[in-house]
C-alpha cells in the first residue's frame, strides 16, 4: 500500500547503525559502489521490490536501480559525525523521467531516484526526521515541501527536475548538516543513517536509474 512509505524513516531504526572511530579519512566512503559490493546495505520493500544490484556502465561498476510499479529501498545505518565531515557527494543518473507525477501528493510520491540521510530519533521514532534530495518530474529545481506521507519529519529538496537530461551523470555535493538546521530546524551535529530508493509504486509507472559512490567529506 501507498502509505507504507512513511515508514521508510522509521525503518532505520531497527538497522544496526555502524560507527567511525577515531579521525575520518578525507573521504569516508557509504556507497563504494565501485569495489562492486553493497556490503552492509539492506534492503526495506513497501510496495513490490525495486530491484538493486551492481553493474558495469561504460567501464564503472555502480549502482543500478529498476522499479516497476514497486517501492523498496537500500538502507544503511551509519552514524556519521557531520562537524568532521558535513558534506555528502554523490553522482547519479536516470534512464528515463516519471511522466504526470506530482510529488508533492501522495498519489506522486514517486521518484526516478533520491537519496536521503536519517536522524533517528531512538525510542521516541516519531522524531525521526530525514532530508531527501530528489529527482523531481514536476517540481522545479530548488523546490523545498514537506513529505507527503511523512509531513515535516521528512523534507523534500529537489535537485533535478523533468529539465536535466537523461542518461547523463550528474554530480552532487550537499551541506548535510546545514540542510538539517535549515529544513527541519535540527542542530545535531550526527545522522544515524544513508537510505537510496527508486520509487514507482503510487504512479504505476518505472524508472531506471543509476547511482556511483557516496561518500561525506570535509569541504
Amino acid at each position: 500500500m501507498p502509505a507504507s512509505k512513511i515508514r521508510v524513516i522509521y525503518a532505520l531504526l531497527f538497522i544496526n547503525t555502524a560507527v567511525w572511530a577515531g579521525e575520518p579519512p578525507e573521504k569516508l566512503m557509504v556507497g563504494l559502489f565501485s569495489s562492486g559490493s553493497l556490503a552492509d546495505w539492506q534492503t526495506k520493500e513497501f510496495t513490490g521490490q525495486t530491484q538493486y544490484q551492481i553493474v558495469d556502465l561504460a567501464g564503472s561498476r555502480v549502482l543500478k536501480a529498476q522499479s516497476d510499479a514497486s517501492a523498496s529501498g537500500l538502507f544503511k545505518g551509519q552514524r556519521i559525525d557531520l562537524q568532521k565531515t558535513p558534506f555528502m557527494n554523490w553522482r547519479w543518473r536516470i534512464e528515463n523521467r516519471l511522466l504526470n507525477a506530482n510529488e508533492q501528493i501522495k498519489a506522486g510520491d514517486d521518484y526516478a531516484a533520491r537519496i536521503y540521510v536519517v536522524v533517528s530519533g531512538g525510542l521516541a521514532f516519531w522524531q525521526t526526521k530525514a532530508v531527501n534530495y530528489v529527482w523531481a518530474s514536476s517540481s522545479p529545481v530548488g523546490k523545498i515541501w514537506p513529505n507527503a506521507y511523512a509531513g515535516d519529519h521528512a523534507m523534500m529538496v529537489a535537485l533535478r527536475s523533468a529539465r536535466d537530461q537523461t542518461s547523463t551523470w550528474y554530480t552532487e555535493k550537499r551541506d548535510v548538516r546545514a540542510d538539517l538546521k535549515q529544513l527541519l530546524g535540527v542542530d545535531g551535529n550526527f545522522i544515524d543513517a544513508v537510505a537510496i530508493m527508486t520509487d514507482t509504486d503510487n504512479t504505476h509507472g518505472k524508472a531506471t536509474a543509476f547511482y556511483g559512490d557516496i561518500y561525506f567529506s570535509k569541504n
